[in-house]
């Protein structure tokens, strides 16, 4: 059985790359594709959108979608999140426009990889395991550093991926400021492992 949020998700990616319009997986999924797995109410996207696109989106969708082209395009020009919903799934898709360095170089590293537990999963772009641990940090940061999901989805992807670019990763946590967090939870991962 389809998974509903990679149903909502397959049919709105071909719409996307038919348009042009660059994409990948963050946020929880992208997570739990490199982490440790967690159900998720939604999906993030990262989207490379220009308002003059808002339209085409919008019309491109249609009626199976709640895709308004006005809200979509003062998001994009307001560089804030927007919402999609696939109406027979009731899926919510998060949109988070690309603004800024970092979401460029999340778009430059994305790749192709499974991203549901489900029998014939399909293939998203996806954030690096990097990029999402990087992105963790800051909405962790953002959220006034309470969250125990985003925590856990935080040292979740150091636990269990050992491979990790840390030269990548403490350049960029420097840049965005969440070096201190990156610090405290290496510590955590570390007091975690078994002797």
């Amino acid at each position: 059985m389809t998974d509903p949020l990679e149903q909502a998700l397959s049919l709105l990616t071909p719409v996307l790359e038919a348009l042009g319009i660059q994409y990948l997986i963050i946020g929880s999924l992208a997570s739990s594709a490199h982490g440790v797995y967690r159900a998720t109410a939604d999906g993030d996207l990262l989207v490379k959108l220009s308002p003059g696109q808002a339209a085409q989106l919008s019309a491109a969708l249609g009626p199976g979608w709640y895709a308004d082209a006005a809200m979509i395009d003062r998001a994009v020009r307001d560089r804030r999140c927007f919402n999609l919903i696939h109406m027979a799934t009731a899926q919510k898709i998060d949109i988070f426009p690309a603004t800024n360095d970092f979401d460029a170089a999340e778009m430059r590293r994305a790749r192709r990889i499974r991203v549901f537990p489900v029998a014939n999963p399909k293939q998203f772009p996806v954030a690096s395991p990097e990029d999402v641990l990087l992105a963790k940090l800051q909405w962790y940061r953002a959220g006034g550093e309470v969250s125990d999901r985003q925590w856990s989805d935080i040292t979740g992807i150091l636990a269990t991926n050992p491979s990790l670019d840390f030269d990548y990763v403490r350049g960029w946590s420097e840049r965005l400021c969440v070096e201190n967090l990156l610090q405290r939870a290496i510590a955590d991962v570390k007091r975690d492992k078994p002797v």
